[in-house]
């Protein structure tokens, strides 16, 4: 279990991630979901640079029931810029925080994933399962593959 204390987030974290960009419908955020299982998407300009991210819970937040709107316009409100919900300036990591430090953040922040960022780009993403995948192969004996 020792070995879980050398691993950083750039061992373990999905790269390169699948990014939408911000002035993607909301119609294609909830396609990209469906077809990657993801809870979390990195929003990201032309040159890579992390503008935010959108979950499946923002998509959520866009149909809002009030007096006005009892049954939101779905077909209208899906024809929405990702930008409209995404959360601007998240949480990140890089590739060189500790693993024990992303894990705190998780736990702290109740993020499912986090957006990891070098020098302003994204460069991957990291998941609780990833987290996960470390812990298990921490306890079999295997050492981070980027030494520290």
């Amino acid at each position: 279990m020792y070995e879980f204390l050398k691993y950083v987030t750039g061992d373990v974290m999905t790269a390169p991630p699948v990014t939408i960009a911000s002035k993607a419908s909301l119609a294609e955020a909830e396609r990209v979901f469906e077809d990657h299982d993801f809870n979390a998407l990195p929003v990201v300009a032309e040159n890579g640079e992390l503008l935010g991210i959108v979950t499946k819970l923002d998509l959520l937040r866009a149909f809002r029931f009030t007096e006005e709107h009892l049954f939101p316009p779905y077909e209208e409100i899906m024809q929405g810029p990702v930008e409209a919900v995404m959360t601007r300036a998240p949480i990140t990591l890089t590739p060189r925080t500790p693993l024990t430090r992303a894990l705190e953040k998780m736990l702290a922040t109740r993020n499912k994933s986090l957006p990891v960022v070098e020098n302003g780009r994204l460069v991957g993403m990291l998941a609780r399962e990833d987290v996960l995948r470390a812990l298990r192969r921490a306890v079999g004996g295997e050492r981070p593959h980027t030494p520290i």
